[in-house]
């Protein structure tokens, strides 16, 4: 192996979890910050947690409440338009 090309590596690397779990391993980095680790992920605790940092589980919602409701109105349209259709004939 050629020499000085490397990264440092370090062997008690600490890992702090946004959960507030924190352990060490080895790696490059001194210090890494992880979002989701083996004591919140939702494979390993059996729970589901939803990771929302953009708000997009939001937005879903919105677009999918707004779709619903245009729906809704089409159907009652069509059924006002079946009721006028009865009333002509």
């Amino acid at each position: 192996m050629k020499e000085k090309i490397h990264p440092t590596w370090y062997p008690e690397a600490r890992v702090h979890c946004a959960c507030g779990n924190t352990f060490t391993t080895g790696s490059t980095a001194k210090e890494i910050a992880v979002e989701i680790c083996s004591a919140c992920h939702p494979l390993f605790t059996g729970q589901q947690k939803l990771v929302d940092t953009a708000g997009r589980v939001d937005k879903f919602n919105q677009r999918a409440a707004i779709a619903k409701r245009k729906q809704e109105e089409a159907v009652a349209r069509s059924k006002a338009r079946e009721a006028k259709k009865t009333v002509e004939i």
